[in-house]
């Protein structure tokens, strides 16, 4: 008899691209990407991570730092590979390309990507580190106490952030994009429900999930609220240089509640989550099935999931069964997050 359904981690994870779905399981990746002509493109590659194989990256709290900086790497690159099916065909290479080409020995590719990825970080701690403060710190002549202002830095920090959101999410692109978002939740949730990966299956699985990086964010924006509450110096310059000195402390601490979560479903992990959740309902749309299958074609790329079924959930899917769409009775609720 099969296993009770309920959420086990599998170790997959993934992130939307244009028009399409990133999905890595351990030091595998797949990008699938429905072209233009409407057919779906997969890749597959190998990412070992900026560290490698070195003993750092298992270390708790310090892992999160080199995990955060990986996701941003490989995001950049499979971000930009996806791109490159929509750029205009005939464009040529300039001047510049084959000068990058020159000096980097065919290596600008990644030197750009690294270049980007310094960028977004440089950017993320200006808009979301750097403008509370020096917005807050207008108020000091108003407000005399710390505890208060430091709270009040808290809150705009994730005001900021909320509207970033709902800025970007009012364009075309950006849409679609988290259309995808939705379908890669989907997919992951499907297989940790312990549901065979078909269209149907998929798109009656929930669109939020706990280990997205939307709340790791989200935890990233309250873990600093609680540091700069308590951890306090005097000069503004010093307040400042400690706000950016803190960073990779927040991303080390929250990357470990969001694993926590990731593993776990009890009540405390539910209410820790919960906000993440919420704010996922921003971050993911509904999919279309189309949408979904690009998603699948990505899972099945670099993850077995009828032998984690099997192993986990102690049943087997093959191809006949398939072919039968789930049972109308049963208890999977559409957007359901159990």
């Amino acid at each position: 008899m099969a296993k009770k359904r309920c959420n086990r981690y599998s170790g997959i994870g993934g992130q939307a691209v244009l028009e399409g779905i990133m999905m890595k399981n351990k030091d595998r990746y797949a990008v699938a990407v429905r072209k233009p002509n409407g057919e779906i493109e997969v890749k597959t590659e190998q990412y070992e991570g900026i560290m490698g194989d070195s003993k750092l990256v298992k270390i708790p709290f310090i892992r999160g730092v080199f995990n955060f900086v990986d996701s941003l790497v490989l995001g950049t690159k499979t971000l930009n590979y996806s791109a490159s099916f929509y750029e205009d065909e005939e464009a040529e290479e300039t001047k510049f390309d084959k000068a990058m080409d020159k000096i980097f020995k065919g290596k600008a590719e990644s030197f750009l990507i690294g270049l980007t990825t310094v960028i977004s970080i440089v950017l993320a701690v200006a808009i979301f580190m750097v403008l509370p403060f020096f917005l807050v710190s207008l108020l000091g002549n108003y407000v005399r106490n710390a505890s208060l202002l430091a709270i009040i830095e808290g809150v705009l920090r994730i005001l900021i952030f909320i509207v970033y959101i709902l800025l970007i999410s009012c364009t075309k692109d950006i849409k679609r994009v988290f259309m995808y978002h939705g379908a890669e939740h989907k997919c992951i949730n499907c297989i940790e429900k312990g549901r065979p990966l078909t269209v149907k299956d998929v798109m009656r699985s929930s669109r939020q999930h706990k280990r997205c990086g939307t709340s790791f964010l989200l935890f990233v924006m309250l873990v600093s609220v609680v540091l700069f509450f308590f951890i306090r110096v005097d000069s503004p310059l010093q307040r400042l240089g400690l706000r950016i000195l803190l960073i990779p402390v927040i991303a080390g601490i929250s990357y470990e509640i969001i694993r926590l979560a990731g593993r776990s479903n009890n009540i405390l992990v539910r209410i820790i989550s919960a906000p993440g959740m919420w704010l996922q309902k921003l971050t993911t749309k509904e999919p279309t099935p189309d949408m979904v299958e690009v998603a699948i074609k990505s899972v099945e790329a670099v993850f077995d999931w009828k032998a984690y079924l099997k192993e986990t959930f102690d049943y087997d899917v093959d191809d006949s069964w398939l072919k039968d769409t789930t049972d109308p009775e049963d208890d999977f609720e559409l957007n359901s997050h159990e």
